[in-house]
């Protein structure tokens, strides 16, 4: 799992259900009904020209016992069926994209971060690999707590986070990641009353983690650690 687990998701935790698939990794809380988060790479390799599968679907991954989310527990209810892991960067093939549709990796989501500061920030680190050919790991996910959704509660989140780093190109072509590549950290209100611009949300990774309790970029040095998750993300207004 690259740069580490982040809750120490396993499958004997039924509220930090560890999935993982080729297209990404996630946990997963049984009482919540909802991703806690998910991590996944991007890079040329997963992008390409498939369709947007749009088949929403229960996850048949998890196991008896859980409830299955349906897309039709989101009707009437003011939410988005908003992707954590996101449609357009598992462009590459039917099978990756339609991966990105299973309930699992759905959360409910204010139409207006979902359609706009999250959209913007989806398609900016896919610019980062479009244009300059630079390789991502992202994490994501989603805490607090506004309420429930649908007959089998599925819990409406409160904040929604997202942590892109940055590998940097080694001259043989290979990635590393040092004290100066790029970290992108936000933490968005899952509201309809937010800044359309992303940009006003960043924030640090060690931030982050003080919100949600995980801990990440495990499988880097300590040092290196300590460097990256105390510098608060600066992506120019």
């Amino acid at each position: 799992m690259a740069l580490g687990n982040p809750s120490q998701a396993a499958t004997t935790n039924p509220n930090n259900y560890l999935i993982q698939r080729r297209q990404y990794v996630l946990s997963y809380s049984r009482d919540r009904n909802g991703l806690n988060w998910a991590s996944w790479e991007v890079d040329a390799a997963w992008l390409g020209s498939t369709d947007r599968q749009d088949n929403f679907r229960p996850d048949g991954a998890l196991p008896a016992g859980f409830y299955q989310v349906t897309p039709n527990d989101y009707r009437g209810s003011g939410y988005d069926r908003g992707h954590v892991v996101p449609s357009g960067d598992r462009t590459g093939s039917v099978g990756d994209n339609a991966a990105t549709f299973l309930m699992t990796n759905i959360i409910p989501q204010a139409p207006d971060n979902n359609r706009g500061p999250w959209r913007e920030l989806e398609e900016y680190g896919r610019s980062l690999v479009y244009q300059y050919d630079h390789s991502l790991h992202v994490f994501a996910g989603a805490y607090g707590n506004q309420g429930t959704i649908g007959d089998r509660p599925i819990a409406a989140p409160s904040r929604l986070w997202k942590i892109i780093v940055v590998y940097d190109r080694l001259p043989d072509g290979g990635l590393s990641i040092g004290s100066d590549s790029q970290i992108i950290a936000v933490d968005l209100p899952n509201s309809n009353q937010v800044s359309p611009d992303w940009r006003r949300y960043q924030t640090s990774v060690q931030r982050i983690e003080i919100a949600t309790g995980h801990s990440f970029f495990e499988d880097l040095p300590t040092e290196l650690q300590t460097t990256l998750k105390a510098r608060t993300s600066d992506t120019p207004l």
